[in-house]
């Protein structure tokens, strides 16, 4: 080994051990706060959320913070990147020094689930790189596209709810292939199996025997999406229920126009001209483009 070439990997061991101190310090601050300090595992997540297609996207630049979590060595880094354990010591360290020599490192290799990025290959060169205060790192990117919305930072309360939310969706995908994005999030996880029984509901009583997926298409364009169009028009998620999400108001109605039938004796009417007058009836004006559409919408 060259004098330059110890040189650095002596650099390297020193920043080894800074980084390990500061792995250190973050496990006990997080087992204090309460917070996960391990990177994610890839074949968790790819499990829970139901990922089954791969896309090759070729060599990237690839942002460091975005890389949240890895194949077989989320045990081994913190979610900053930082090593745990000692005997990583020279390898990490001579990752290090090669990052300083003129002969660089190859790609690393890495899987991308919406904005999330899980190592495959290279995770000392992520540690090392974040260390050396880099902002992006080369990579070639498999992706496993997904309309769940996952992002870096989640909490585990947020992982479970956009686990059941994918299980959710390979249900409901399977009689309405073509929603858009988003469509159906709740924020409480347990609610969606109220969703899949309004939809078993509406097929009996419309009497469509064992046509689920039928059931399942007419409800969504005679029920649940007149309703979500209103809530649209007078703006109410931005306005009135900022935290909330459409489905939850959707949910929100149908359990109230139940209430109102049962306490009022009132007679049943359609589940979007009952939020229009219920919305008068509370001061909210109405836009009076919900009345020049058949049905009151």
């Amino acid at each position: 080994m060259s004098d330059d070439a110890l040189q650095r990997y002596q650099e390297g061991l020193a920043a080894f051990s800074k980084a390990k101190r500061v792995a250190f310090f973050h496990e006990i601050l997080g087992h204090i706060r309460g917070k996960p300090t391990e990177l994610l595992s890839f074949e968790d997540i790819r499990a829970r959320l139901r990922l089954n297609v791969e896309n090759y996207r070729g060599i990237q630049d690839v942002p460091l913070a975005q890389i949240a979590g890895s194949v077989g060595r989320y045990h081994e880094f913190t979610r900053h990147f930082l090593p745990k354990r000692a005997e990583m010591e020279e390898r990490w360290s001579r990752v290090y020094a090669q990052v300083l020599s003129l002969e660089g490192l190859p790609p690393i290799e890495v899987y991308k689930v919406d904005d999330v990025y899980f190592v495959r290959d290279g995770n000392h060169r992520v540690s090392v790189a974040r260390q050396l205060g880099a902002t992006t790192i080369q990579a070639e990117v498999i992706e496993l596209p997904t309309p769940i919305g996952f992002r870096p930072g989640l909490t585990a309360e947020e992982i479970d709810a956009t686990a059941c939310y994918a299980e959710f969706l390979s249900q409901i995908r399977s009689m309405l292939p073509h929603l858009p994005p988003g469509t159906f999030k709740l924020t409480h996880p347990t609610a969606y199996n109220d969703l899949l029984g309004h939809i078993s509901l509406y097929r009996c009583v419309e009497d469509q025997g064992e046509d689920l997926a039928q059931a399942a298409l007419d409800w969504y364009n005679d029920v649940y999406q007149p309703v979500v169009e209103t809530i649209r028009k007078f703006e109410l998620l931005k306005q009135i229920f900022p935290t909330c999400t459409e489905t939850d108001l959707y949910l929100w109605v149908t359990e109230h126009l139940r209430e109102c039938e049962e306490e009022l004796k009132i007679e049943p009417e359609p589940l979007n001209d009952f939020l229009i007058n219920f919305l008068r009836t509370n001061g909210i004006p109405v836009p009076v483009e919900c009345y020049l559409v058949e049905g009151g919408i």
